[in-house]
């Protein structure tokens, strides 16, 4: 079992940045590829960024290609969002999830955070 906990969200103007966070416990962390998805209400999860293992590789959503880093830290166990020049269509609660691989489907990744609010005032 991997146990995800997300914080971070919060309200921002567009423009502004905000930087989430992913820790995780239990199964060792540095074997899994690293997700982050967004659910604006009445809306499908979707993808945003992923990123493996080693932190090598990542994949980005067009939609947030040069606005968005994800990063991770394997000592600490944790994922990281940086997400600059925000608009209000990015308002959603952002998942971060744990997988084999780095997938843009919901259905690659076995673990899933409980969420964190981001909203982006106009």
């Amino acid at each position: 079992q991997v146990q995800l906990v997300e914080s971070g969200g919060g309200l921002v103007q567009t423009g502004g940045s905000l930087r989430l966070s992913c820790a995780t416990s239990g199964r060792t962390f540095s074997g899994y590829v690293m997700g982050w998805f967004l659910q604006a209400p009445g809306k499908e999860r979707e993808f945003v960024a992923a990123i493996s293992w080693s932190g090598g590789n990542t994949r980005y959503a067009d939609s947030v290609k040069g606005r968005f880093t994800i990063s991770r830290d394997n000592d600490k166990n944790t994922v990281y969002l940086q997400m600059n020049s925000l608009k209000p269509e990015d308002t959603a609660v952002y998942y971060c999830a744990a997988g084999r691989v780095a997938s843009m489907t919901v259905s690659a990744y076995n673990y899933w955070g409980q969420g964190t609010q981001v909203t982006v005032s106009s």
